[in-house]
């Protein structure tokens, strides 16, 4: 897969893409119920109750074939279309969702330095706690930011619910779509049921400029198993990730593992 300039545009401008039926009825199935396995086994999905989110670290990482994610042309062709091919891969998380998240970015970094990649593994609708997008809203310069506007308090603020936040959209899903947003965009979900099934993948882009190397010790001093006081006794990946890796995979987990293995060196890869 290779994203056309419109798309490019398109995420650059608004801080996401979304890509319909970017996994066939027979890939989902597959990809549905490693996860299960991999949220069962790994991710205390054993003893989700629905009153609570259940949300585990690295959902691709443990699973041989879930790996292969990692190395599937459409999937790097998306993330390297809008951060660059050499990006690095940096983890993610699973989840049964249950409730509302609320509006929120996943980052505030004033620029385009991380994005996930998010799999939603049932049929949601805006009723039904599909996500919601605040177009733009990555932008320094997009009004929630300069005029620090919580749309979590449009209620207060404007009268309207924060489900129905103005500018805002819902982008209603089927198991197979696939979307890719900016750390910095605002999101959300509401309503919808107890055990919401949906896994990311965090990517950052590669970097070798002093000043993005600082954002990325600055990332991963957060968002890493180090990060989470998680020993994965592979430092900062679950082992099954590396040890399936070929010489192409490595390229995207290496700056991160390296630069992990230093700020946790109590957590760092044994090998």
């Amino acid at each position: 897969m290779k994203l056309t300039e419109k798309q490019v545009n398109y995420f650059n401008t608004f801080g996401y893409l979304f890509i319909p039926k970017m996994f066939s009825t027979s890939e989902i199935e597959w990809i549905t119920e490693e996860f299960e396995i991999t949220i069962q086994e790994f991710g205390g999905g054993k003893n989700h109750d629905g009153t609570n989110r259940t949300m585990f670290g690295g959902p691709i990482e443990h699973r041989p074939r879930l790996c292969t994610l990692l190395d599937d042309p459409r999937i790097k062709g998306l993330i390297g279309g809008v951060i660059g091919e050499d990006f690095n891969y940096a983890g993610g998380d699973g989840n049964y969702y249950t409730g509302n998240t609320g509006w929120h970015p996943d980052g505030n970094w004033g620029r385009l330095f991380s994005i996930k990649v998010a799999f939603y593994l049932d049929p949601l609708t805006r009723e039904t706690g599909c996500l919601r997008i605040i177009p733009g809203s990555q932008n320094p310069t997009h009004f929630v930011r300069a005029q620090q506007i919580d749309p979590n308090q449009s209620e207060t603020l404007f009268g309207v619910p924060p489900n129905d936040f103005p500018t805002s959209i819902a982008l209603e899903n089927s198991p197979g779509d696939v979307v890719i947003f900016n750390h910095d965009t605002y999101h959300a979900s509401f309503g919808g049921g107890t055990r919401r099934r949906m896994f990311t993948m965090n990517c950052t882009q590669h970097c070798t400029l002093a000043e993005d190397l600082e954002v990325l010790n600055q990332y991963l001093s957060v968002h890493s198993a180090g990060g989470y006081n998680i020993d994965t006794g592979a430092g900062m990946f679950f082992p099954t990730m590396v040890d399936t890796a070929d010489e192409t995979r490595l390229k995207h987990l290496k700056q991160c593992s390296d630069i992990h293995d230093v700020l946790f060196p109590q957590y760092a890869r044994k090998s």
